[in-house]
């Protein structure tokens, strides 16, 4: 690969227009791992939950645009979406799209 560079030039442009959701994915990772090992949570949970808040975040990170806010904002959500956990956002949401569908 060192002696193709355009390869390098492409990975280089494809990371600067993404950075931003693959941030937001990595803090999520980061932050629900460290909370699952402060609760004292165990190994399973650890491997489980980490990338489902990763993946969530990368996710929402990419929907942002869809309701108006900045992409320079998702490290933020993922953040957000790390520190709260899985169930949290998932019971949110729900709660949020039944009411949506109430008013219909």
């Amino acid at each position: 690969m060192p002696d193709r560079p355009e390869s390098w030039a492409f990975f280089a442009t494809w990371l600067e227009h993404n950075w931003p959701g693959l941030y937001a994915g990595l803090l999520a990772v980061l932050i629900a791992g460290l909370r699952v090992i402060y609760g004292g949570g165990s190994l399973r949970q650890l491997v489980i939950e980490a990338p489902l808040c990763g993946a969530l975040a990368l996710s929402a990170s990419h929907g942002l645009s869809l309701v108006g806010i900045p992409l320079t904002a998702a490290p933020f959500f993922g953040g957000v979406i790390g520190l709260l956990g899985v169930e949290f956002v998932r019971a949110t949401a729900k709660k949020l799209f039944i009411r949506k569908e109430e008013k219909l």
